[in-house]
């Protein structure tokens, strides 16, 4: 297993890949996240993270069934593992605290 962390871009997808469940895949992932994060990102960014996250033992993939539509290609889909769900909760925890401990005068604007 590779280093634990999780940066911005690699939470936003496994964020996605636990909104997807089983139909976690490369195509379906990207239109996720750029409909959810409204942003532009390429196919093969996608797939850099999925790897570096299964890598890590965040995700663990399957691959599907070949189909006629996909020219008998298969795809490869992504399940959150019990490792990247505690990842993913770690994240949010820190954030949370984060948050907390902002003074309410810096929210309200107050702070510059």
């Amino acid at each position: 297993m590779k280093g634990t962390s999780l940066g911005e871009f690699e939470e936003i997808v496994l964020l996605t890949v636990g909104v997807l469940y089983d139909e976690a895949y490369g195509l379906s992932i990207k239109k996720e996240v750029e409909e959810r994060a409204r942003r532009k990102v390429n196919l093969s960014a996608i797939h850099a993270a999925l790897y570096r996250l299964e890598e890590k033992g965040f995700l663990k993939s399957r691959m599907g069934e070949a189909t006629k539509a996909r020219g008998g290609k298969r795809k490869k889909y992504f399940n959150l593992t019990s490792f990247g769900i505690q990842a993913l909760e770690q994240a949010n925890s820190l954030r949370q605290n984060l948050w907390s401990a902002i003074p309410e005068i810096v929210l309200k604007g107050g702070g510059s």
